[in-house]
């Protein structure tokens, strides 16, 4: 597929801005919508709408075979061994909760340690301090480095009999660096400590195989991944979750619901209480069609080609101070977060929005990581498969006005 009949699955990227043509550069913050996404959408909430998994009618088999259909799809997307490894949540936040709510109370207390990169999203680094304040257990920081590089020889020092998992992202969200998940798994088994990979920009701009990785957990939103918001992915392996407790209590989670007590259903489904999104999990099916389009050789030649321009561009200015650089083994994708002498982010990014030009500023739910390097907050730039050479160019002539404006 080339990038025009790739772009062309997307209508936002037609509309206008300010009266110029959209550049949508906030693809880390969530992606656009392809038509085969909006269709899949519509014809579930227009035609096939009815709770799953309860009524025997037609229509409730439909939309129950269709919601089944994207676990199946979403298993063998990610190398699951089993569609009853995927548990279907509201999002990453969603799935980073449920295990540090139910893996966390049933097998993390007073004296363990969690692990926990520096690079992190407040989403794999709150739930965890929620868990530490009712448990007593307590956190360990994984730094990076200047560069944004994680050390494996750090992690073995931080492991100690106590430490029950690590979490780690597979791409910041920040620095827009690919973690060594697989090593960093083996090091961390070796020492007996389980592993949680937030998948939530990894889904995106790679093809996870959790079986290969050996992970015990990954988690990803579909709204990133060109499928519905509202849509969230938890995988763990099948041990894993069989060994949890449900997180919510509801409907259709349960086996028995007696007075004298309840018994749950098995997994995933005793951790997907009430009604679920079905409408826009079924749209996971196309989202992940795209997705796997996106990553066929000429469209990932591209990817490649954006990329390395607006990293030689980005930091061969210096008046702009980039985070997360590639090398040591660290592969950059298309994401650049940096600051500028004397801007501030937020004009810079409001600027741009005059161009046509939309950016992400601000902490990027990434506090602690703008704290680690000395700043109040950054401007994103994200680029996804259907961003174009000329799209870049246009972005860098951009930026270099809105810095000059400022100076």
């Amino acid at each position: 597929m080339d990038l025009e009949k790739f772009r062309s699955q997307f209508p936002q990227l037609s509309r206008t801005v300010y009266g110029k043509p959209l550049v949508y550069l906030d693809n880390a913050a969530t992606a656009l919508r392809p038509q085969s996404v909006i269709d899949k959408w519509a014809e579930s909430a227009s035609m096939n709408t009815a709770n799953i998994h309860r009524a025997v009618h037609y229509v409730a088999s439909v939309a129950t075979e269709e919601y089944e259909n994207a676990r199946k799809a979403v298993a063998s997307y990610i190398g699951a061994s089993s569609p009853s490894e995927i548990v279907f949540t509201s999002g990453a936040t969603a799935s980073l909760n449920l295990v540090a709510s139910s893996y966390g109370s049933a097998f993390i207390g007073k004296g363990d340690e969690i692990i926990i990169a520096e690079s992190e999203h407040h989403s794999d680094i709150v739930p965890w301090q929620m868990l530490c304040e009712r448990t007593g257990a307590s956190i360990k920081v994984w730094k990076v480095s200047d560069d944004g590089h994680l050390d494996l020889a750090q992690l073995e020092s931080l492991l100690s009999p106590s430490s029950k998992i690590c979490c780690v992202a597979h791409i910041s969200n920040v620095l827009g660096l690919v973690n060594p998940v697989d090593d960093i798994v083996n090091i961390c088994h070796s020492k007996g400590c389980l592993v949680l990979v937030d998948g939530a920009q990894g889904i995106v701009h790679t093809r996870p195989d959790v079986s290969k990785t050996g992970c015990d957990f990954y988690v990803f939103s579909g709204h990133k991944a060109f499928a519905s918001p509202g849509t969230g992915i938890l995988y763990a392996r099948k041990e894993l979750l069989d060994s949890m407790p449900p997180f919510m209590g509801g409907g259709e989670m349960i086996n028995t619901v007696r007075w004298s007590g309840s018994t749950y259903a098995e997994a995933p489904m005793k951790f997907e209480a009430g009604t679920q999104n079905f409408t826009g999990v079924a749209t996971l099916v196309p989202a992940l069609s795209v997705l796997q389009s996106s990553m066929e050789e000429d469209l990932a030649a591209n990817t490649d080609k954006v990329c390395g321009y607006v990293l030689d561009a980005l930091s061969s200015d210096r008046r702009i101070h980039l985070y997360g650089l590639p090398g040591d083994g660290f592969v950059k994708i298309p994401l650049f977060s940096f600051s500028v002498e004397h801007c501030h982010h937020e004009d810079l990014a409001l600027i741009l929005d005059k161009m046509g030009i939309a950016v992400r500023s601000g902490q990027m739910c990434a506090e602690p990581l703008m704290d680690r390097f000395g700043v109040t907050g950054m401007l994103r730039a994200s680029f996804a498969p259907y961003n174009t050479l000329s799209e870049a160019e246009y972005f860098v002539r951009s930026l270099d006005r809105a810095i000059s404006m400022l100076a």
